[in-house]
């Protein structure tokens, strides 16, 4: 079996540093020079919630030359159509690429690979991206988990689910839409309002004005998803939607309560679309608020919240206005 990670950053390095660990051969492919030139000579040290270095097999997309079994997807959304269609000269008839990305990137890969061999999964750790063959590992060892799933017959399920399993706790996902959308509305509220406030989630959850607006999302998510008939599954056994859904005062109040420590295990989290904007690139914000917004208008469910992220988020990149706490003021007369 022939095993790689196209753009093994933060997330990718991680994972391939793990999988390497526990003996397996994989390609950790990216294309920064630099970070594959001491992944090359120094191996992945992974540093923050643990700490080891491994050895570990890397490359510049210009050195590939091998069809893959399968192939883990972990680039940034915008680029897909350009990479996955790069990607299908590399992979073999049989077998699957497994998108690791955010949002509901499926259907788009299957366009391009075909449905069979398309699998996704949505990774409930974090991790942030310091060059130069390290990356840091920003979330607990008790989450490192995965919801796994096929998009059509599914290439290579259990392969992909032993995989993963080299690092953490692998649930296949019957209803994986369901386990997409919950992953989306977490990365929503915290990835989300973590690009508006420059804060952590840990911030996020705690200051009581960004965890009023984190609230306002995730009652979005919610609403949104059963408009459109889609079942969010359980994140790391709690049910979201009767933890955090809500119609009168007190639940409300519940609610409210609980994200500080919902999001404990992640508090040192920032988003991966605060990184790229202190890095001078565009990020994914239309891929992940932005996808709420496309479906709220679809199934006719307002989502004034969801649609401020994505209006502050690109006025940050255009330079209108820094990542602050301050931005969350903007969000004051919704």
């Amino acid at each position: 079996m022939k095993y790689a990670i196209y753009g093994a950053g933060a997330l990718g390095t991680v994972l391939g540093a793990y999988i390497a660990k526990a003996g397996v051969e994989i390609d950790l492919i990216n294309r920064n020079e630099k970070h594959v030139a001491a992944l090359k000579e120094k191996g992945a040290k992974i540093i923050g919630k643990v700490n080891f270095t491994q050895q570990v097999h890397a490359l510049l997309p210009s050195e590939m030359k091998e069809k893959y079994d399968i192939i883990v997807l972990m680039t940034k959304q915008r680029f897909n159509s350009e990479i996955v269609a790069f990607l299908k000269d590399y992979l073999k008839d049989d077998g699957a690429i497994c998108t690791c990305q955010n949002g509901l990137p499926e259907p788009k890969i299957a366009e391009i690979v075909g449905a069979d061999r398309t699998l996704g999964c949505a990774i409930a750790w974090g991790a942030t991206f310091h060059g130069e063959g390290v990356a840091e590992l920003t979330s607990e060892p008790s989450a490192l988990t995965f919801s796994l799933g096929a998009y059509g017959k599914g290439n290579h399920l259990m392969d992909v689910k032993a995989l993963f399993e080299k690092m953490g706790t692998v649930t296949i996902e019957k209803n994986f839409i369901g386990a997409r959308w919950s992953k989306l509305l977490i990365n929503s509220a915290f990835s989300g309002l973590s690009t508006v406030t420059g804060a952590t989630f840990g911030e996020v959850a705690k200051n009581k004005a960004t965890r009023r607006a984190a609230q306002r999302i995730i009652k979005e998510c919610i609403d949104v998803a059963a408009a459109a008939g889609i079942r969010p599954e359980p994140v790391q056994g709690h049910n979201i939607v009767k933890l955090f859904d809500y119609k009168g005062a007190l639940k409300k109040a519940v609610s409210f309560a609980l994200i500080p420590i919902a999001m404990k295990k992640h508090a040192l989290l920032i988003s991966s679309m605060l990184q790229d904007i202190r890095h001078g690139k565009k990020c994914e914000i239309d891929f992940i608020n932005g996808v709420v917004s496309e479906y709220g208008a679809k199934y006719n469910v307002k989502t004034p919240f969801n649609d401020k992220v994505v209006e502050v988020v690109h006025g940050i990149e255009d330079g209108k206005y820094p990542p602050q706490l301050k931005n969350i003021e903007l969000f004051r007369a919704l």
